[in-house]
């Protein structure tokens, strides 16, 4: 059977409300589109976990803070439905702007404090954003499951917070990061880099591995985040936004690794924006 299209509420629910009569349980893997191999991990990773799977795709307006971010956020609909009905997923839901924010909308879903800092400090909005538009989703598909990337750390934080926090009855399950061969984390912006800017961004991965491992050796904190600033900035970043240690459970700042940490990081790279993580566990 070839993958459905859908991009209604109404539609997506009568097909859910079929698979459900028959007893199938269902997965869901939310995406803005512009699929690459990280996506399709998530993919592959809820097809090992149900007899059915969703993909829905949605640049949703309200999570950008930045017009022309969302103006250039890449779109190319045909190549990801051929990458999806080549991995046989079920159904692509596609929805409108107008079909997920109908003239009256109102409500905003809003995660206080683990959406605080890192990049909720810098993109302001962003996760009220995200929040709303993945509880609108979990909703509409009432998957079983859900699916998100450990790249987007805070976000995937968030997103359990909320389902917990609004008995959504559904298990958030998070998928390491896919990295290219030299280290970079795979992301939909990465095609916005220049040749030659593609081959420094390599350099936020090798920061934080660095500063991860001496965090472990024994270094301190505030010392070893500063030395991985400062490579960033001498490897060609123009900006880094925050590198920090945050405890891995409840994403507050922390200054010594005695419990499990992330080592988080946003930096700017030929006007491309772009984010990474590591874990970072104390040596036994």
């Amino acid at each position: 059977m070839s993958m459905l299209v859908l991009r209604s509420v109404a539609e997506v629910r009568a097909q859910v409300a079929q698979w459900r009569q028959a007893g199938d349980n269902i997965a869901v893997v939310p995406t803005m589109g512009a699929l690459h191999e990280g996506h399709l991990s998530l993919v592959r990773a809820a097809r090992g976990r149900a007899k059915r799977v969703i993909v829905t795709l949605f640049v949703n307006p309200s999570q950008f803070n930045n017009a022309e971010d969302l103006a250039k956020y890449p779109r190319d609909e045909a190549s990801d439905i051929a990458r999806l009905e080549a991995e046989h997923v079920d159904l692509l839901y596609a929805p409108s702007v107008e079909e997920m924010y109908p003239e009256g909308f109102v409500t905003k879903v809003s995660v206080s404090r683990l959406s605080e800092g890192l990049c909720g400090e810098h993109r302001p909005g962003h996760f009220d954003g995200v929040a709303t538009v993945v509880t609108k989703l979990l909703l509409q598909t009432q998957a079983n499951a859900a699916f998100f990337g450990e790249k987007d750390f805070q976000q995937l934080s968030v997103i359990r917070r909320l389902a917990r926090d609004l008995d959504i009855p559904v298990e958030i399950v998070g998928v390491p990061t896919v990295r290219e061969a030299d280290g970079l984390a795979m992301s939909s912006r990465n095609v916005r880099l220049s040749e030659a800017a593609r081959k420094l961004a390599p350099a936020m991965t090798e920061a934080l591995s660095a500063a991860g491992a001496a965090i472990q050796a024994g270094q301190p904190v505030a010392a070893a985040t500063d030395a991985a600033r400062s490579a960033l900035l001498k490897g060609g970043y123009s900006e880094v936004e925050y590198l920090e240690l945050r405890d891995a459970e409840t994403l507050e700042p922390i200054f010594e690794l005695d419990r499990p940490a992330r080592l988080l990081a946003a930096g700017w790279l030929d006007g491309v924006r772009l984010i990474d993580n590591i874990a970072v566990l104390p040596m036994r």
